[in-house]
């Protein structure tokens, strides 16, 4: 198949998969993706994506087996150990620290994203639970795994491991909190409760926030350099001011990105920088609120907020849990055409929900993730304006208790900065006509810093790909892993089924070593499948050397023509049981009369699989 085609029905399934399943793999490393998805598909016979899609439409249940591929759940306990050391005696104790500033401590709120099936995830519980205490854990931290693997959460969330998974836990903390049970080990049920898992995209979905330390390892190196970015972003809006990020070590993005410095970049640990004056930053964690007011001013301080909160010339409105509307100020009803009577209406009655821009599923979702949602640049003419545009917040109203009470949206006039930023470019345009005249007297200093920026790209060139390599290389470990694991498990299974058939042989030995009679199992075809040691004592002849051979060619003191007829009787079902004495001599010369017994061999559908011969010395009464 052509390169550029195969590329192409590769991004047509990725657009498919995104379509019926709303998973989009498409900012994922094409490499990878395509090595994954072709691996699934020689499993399955498909020669092409093509073929495979209609494959996955005839078996809707073929998703599951695809996504396991695609998503590489290779994770473990304690997973690069100096890593892990270097979190539990230095990152954790400043963590704690910075949340207990003048000695008051405060939620600790953790992040394990890409959790897979959940070991990461204990692993923090457990060093946070010797840090605090178990009932300082309980009570002060709260850790967040998610994934978008919804079978490595369900398998998370169960808490139970083999004892292969747990065989990295140090010995004194398996046993401190973990439960044995049988061949599984399940972490503590009080603690585990601390610990909350759900789906999470990192591309698609927002981020939870006011995050002290976020964990996400060998997540972002299977995607693209612009989703790297883009997810890098999202993730420092989730953290605190101060707060920390985990990543694996064939991650190194973030080296190169202003808003994070290392904390320990061997052991790839930052801290989040704060950026001074940028929509939505937080402020220091050394901030002190408003105090409160006394009680004999209370009152008048009430009617103050609400004056100002009225005359704001912000439109802001306020809506309660139920979503209905419980506030609104002068702007808000001016600019929206509301009247007081509108005050403990639905919220979805009003038309603002839905125009200028549709507003129920953002008050719906900052409600329930309790996050809040940042608008830009919405038109909306008003009734007597034509040409306005706004800055739409909304923004989730939490009590102290950290319960969502309702909503603010804000509605902030943007309109003269959107005019200033269409003047700007105008100016910029005739900027860049200018420097353009000026460009031809510049010809030759330009071509020199051509020359520099050529070899500045080249190597940048050169160190992009080496990251690449290098995290081709760790995607590639991991898949050797998983591997290594499967064939693990199908060999642990295979040695149990030897032992097995060792110990069924020892037994099938041990009852024909224990009978009298010597005793020959023939096959159909009348060839040798069993020669008793009886038989080898009575005829001479060993059982390799019987083995496969046909039965009227042993060379035995036995009158074996005669035995040839009812032997064949019983294979085709003529006779089951038959008994004769002939004359026979033993392997001595010595001659003796010679009870045979012939068996049908039948399987359990009653099927003749050959026939069995029992031989023993007929004793007279005077012998």
């Amino acid at each position: 198949m052509n390169r550029n085609d195969s590329s192409e029905e590769l991004e047509a399934f990725l657009r498919h998969l995104k379509e019926s399943r709303g998973f989009d793999f498409t900012a994922y490393k094409r490499a990878t993706l395509q090595r994954r998805v072709q691996r699934r598909m020689a499993q399955v016979g498909a020669q092409d994506y093509g073929e495979y899609l209609d494959y996955i439409q005839v078996h809707p249940d073929e998703f599951e087996p695809l996504f396991n591929s695609i998503l590489i759940n290779v994770t473990s306990f304690f997973r690069d150990p100096d890593a892990w050391a270097f979190v539990a005696s230095a990152l954790i104790p400043r963590l704690v620290e910075l949340r207990t500033p003048s000695g008051e401590p405060r939620p600790i709120r953790i992040w394990s994203a890409g959790c897979s099936s959940g070991e990461e995830a204990y692993t923090i519980a457990m060093l946070m639970t010797e840090a605090l205490g178990e009932a300082a854990f309980k009570e002060r931290v709260k850790i967040y795994a998610t994934d978008i693997d919804e079978e490595a959460l369900t398998a998370a969330r169960r808490g139970s491991y083999t004892d292969q998974q747990v065989k990295d836990i140090p010995e004194e903390l398996r046993e401190r909190y973990f439960e044995h049970a049988g061949s599984e080990y399940s972490f503590k049920k009080e603690l585990r409760r601390s610990i909350i898992f759900g789906r999470h995209d990192l591309i698609q979905d927002a981020p939870i926030s006011r995050i002290d330390l976020l964990i996400t390892r060998n997540t972002l190196m299977y995607m693209n350099a612009d989703a790297q970015t883009r997810v890098l972003s999202r993730l420092h809006y989730a953290l605190n001011g101060g707060g920390f990020i985990f990543l694996g070590k064939a991650e190194t993005l973030i080296a190169r990105s202003p808003n994070f410095e290392p904390v320990e970049s061997k052991q790839r640990i930052f801290a989040k920088v704060m950026t001074a004056g940028v929509a939505g930053e937080r402020a220091p964690e050394g901030w002190e609120p408003m105090k409160p007011v006394e009680e004999e001013t209370a009152a008048p301080a009430q009617s103050l907020r609400e004056l100002s909160f009225s005359s704001s010339p912000v439109a802001q409105i306020i809506l309660d849990a139920n979503i209905r509307l419980v506030s609104a100020n002068e702007a808000a009803l001016d600019l929206f055409a509301l009247a007081r009577s509108d005050i403990g209406r639905a919220f979805s009655e009003l038309d603002i929900s839905f125009r200028p821009i549709e507003l129920r599923s953002h008050v719906s979702d900052a409600l329930k993730l309790g996050v809040p949602f940042n608008l830009q640049s919405i038109p909306f003419p008003g009734r007597n304006d034509a040409g306005r545009w706004y800055d739409v917040q909304v923004a989730p109203l939490i009590d102290s208790g950290g319960q969502g009470i309702g909503a603010r949206i804000t509605f902030i006039d943007v309109t003269m900065a959107r005019l200033l930023t269409e003047e700007l470019e105008r100016v910029q345009s005739d900027l860049e006509t200018t420097n353009e005249e000026l460009q031809s007297s510049n010809e030759e200093l330009e071509t020199t810093n051509e020359e520099l920026q050529s070899t500045v790209e080249e190597l940048e060139t050169t160190n992009e790909e080496l990251q690449s390599t290098n995290e081709e290389l760790e995607t590639l470990n991991e898949e050797l892993h998983s591997t290594n694991e499967e064939l693990e498990a199908a060999n642990d299974m295979l040695r149990e089924q030897s032992a097995e058939l060792d110990q069924a042989a020892a037994f099938v030995e041990s009852v024909l070593t224990s009978m009298k009679a010597a005793m020959i199992v023939l096959d159909p075809g009348l060839l040798v499948l069993t020669w008793s040691q009886r038989a080898e004592d009575l005829w001479g002849v060993r059982p390799n050397e019987a083995r496969g051979v046909h039965f009227s060619n042993l060379d035995i003191g036995l009158p074996v023509d005669r035995l040839l007829q009812p032997i064949r009787d019983c294979l085709n079902g003529r006779l089951e049981l038959f008994e004769l004495t002939v004359q026979a001599t033993n392997r001595r010369g010595r001659s003796f009369d010679c009870r045979i017994t012939l068996n049908t061999l039948k399987d359990k559908e009653q099927t003749a699989r050959g026939v069995v011969l029992l031989m023993e010395e007929e004793r007279t009464p005077d012998s």
